[in-house]
């Protein structure tokens, strides 16, 4: 049974090997006898990891509570006064998730060991925000964005109408240290 179905396996891998190949994924040709290490090319930026934070661990999850709590009450204003039925907010187990539309859903979370907050997006990609003292917000180190005015940018190009969440020093948010 087995020896039957071999040149058809065979032809199988070679294709998926190829494809694989063809679309740039591998950086060095495979070889079935090879053990070398194959590598990925990687469209997202290498991960950063924020060692030099001030931030005390029970500081960082009083910043990052009252972060994610003020932004789950106004993306839920927003997703009420909208006349959108595909617009939806959860929060679940640390993990807030925005839905606008179809295949246009982003994720934020905590990251404690790292003491940041991340966000995936439909059009930026993913981003990790490490909260800024100096700014007294969730500041993206790579460009110096904020997550709420990030946010603001992006709902306000899929809705065609200025958004205002209210996150950030001068808003709904305001940070204990404030």
């Amino acid at each position: 049974m087995f020896t039957k179905n071999l040149p058809r396996l065979l032809a199988q891998r070679a294709i998926c090997q190829a494809r694989l190949i063809h679309n740039g994924h591998l950086l060095q040709p495979y070889s079935p006898m090879s053990n070398a290490v194959h590598r990925r090319h990687m469209s997202t930026p290498a991960p950063q990891v924020n060692t030099n934070s001030e931030l005390s661990m029970h500081e960082y999850h009083q910043l990052s509570d009252s972060y994610m709590d003020a932004m789950l009450e106004s993306l839920e204003a927003f997703v009420d006064s909208s006349d959108e039925m595909s617009y939806e907010v959860e929060y679940h187990s640390g993990v807030l998730t925005l839905t606008l539309g179809e295949g246009c859903i982003y994720v934020i979370n905590k990251q404690p060991p790292n003491k940041q907050i991340w966000l995936s997006s439909p059009f930026s990609g993913p981003k990790r925000y490490d909260y800024s003292s100096q700014h007294d917000d969730w500041v993206y180190s790579r460009d110096g964005s904020t997550l709420g005015g990030l946010l603001n940018d992006e709902i306000a190009k899929i809705t065609q109408e200025p958004v205002d969440l209210g996150l950030g020093p001068d808003g709904r948010y305001r940070s204990s240290s404030s």
